[in-house]
């Protein structure tokens, strides 16, 4: 079962196990993607990375650990895309920043959505990893959740929602055109997804252009 956080034994304290620790992660990527979990061994992982079995040891405990290692640096590029989110001259306009995230996050769950199957596997078959989804899904809603929150409080949306509610709303529909597009191969156009999402986030809120 992965743990709840870093044990310092294991977190690499030179450049090189740090490159090591890296390879790891890279390779387990590759191989969760290209055979599944469950097929998948550590032994794969490790001839993928160009290294001992006992070099694993060193940095994670099971096949389960090292999957929520790169179930991590996969959500950090679905939730920070490395993107600007928004030219300048637009970031004054609620409706433009919030199409300019929702491509962002289109683009990034592509780039991820083989190993988003992968997610969805393990869910399926581990009460703890379900937990753990709901919990990287819940860092997504907080997130729109503050959001919408300050445009109600400069006047832009709905006042009467729960921010939270609709964040939780609006995120998971989101996510599900996402899963559906890129991870299960709906034949639908990423400027489409954009377009419909945007327009379904900017009706759901209320949605008001600045005067």
């Amino acid at each position: 079962m992965p743990r709840e956080s870093v044990d310092s034994t294991k977190t690499p304290v030179t450049a090189r196990g740090e490159r090591t620790r890296a390879a790891l992660v890279a390779a387990a990527r590759t191989v969760f993607e290209r055979d599944g979990f469950t097929d998948s061994r550590l032994t794969d992982i490790t001839a993928e990375a160009g290294c001992a079995t006992g070099s694993f040891y060193t940095y994670f405990d099971s096949k389960e650990e090292i999957l929520d290692a790169v179930l991590a640096a996969a959500q950090e590029d679905m939730l920070h895309p490395g993107l600007p989110h928004v030219e300048a001259e637009f970031s004054d306009d609620p409706a433009a920043v919030i199409e300019a995230s929702n491509r962002a996050y289109f683009e990034a769950y592509r780039r991820n959505a083989q190993l988003m199957l992968v997610r969805e596997q393990v869910a399926g078959i581990s009460p703890e990893f379900r937990e753990i989804r709901r919990r990287r899904g819940q860092v997504f809603v907080e997130r729109n959740a503050r959001r919408i929150r300050e445009l109600q409080e400069r006047g832009l949306a709905d006042p009467d929602l729960d921010p939270l509610g609709a964040a939780a709303a609006l995120s998971g529909m989101v996510s599900r055109m996402a899963y559906s597009a890129f991870a299960l191969g709906d034949d639908v156009d990423i400027d489409d997804l954009v377009f419909t999402a945007t327009r379904l986030w900017v009706n759901g809120i209320g949605l008001r252009r600045p005067a």
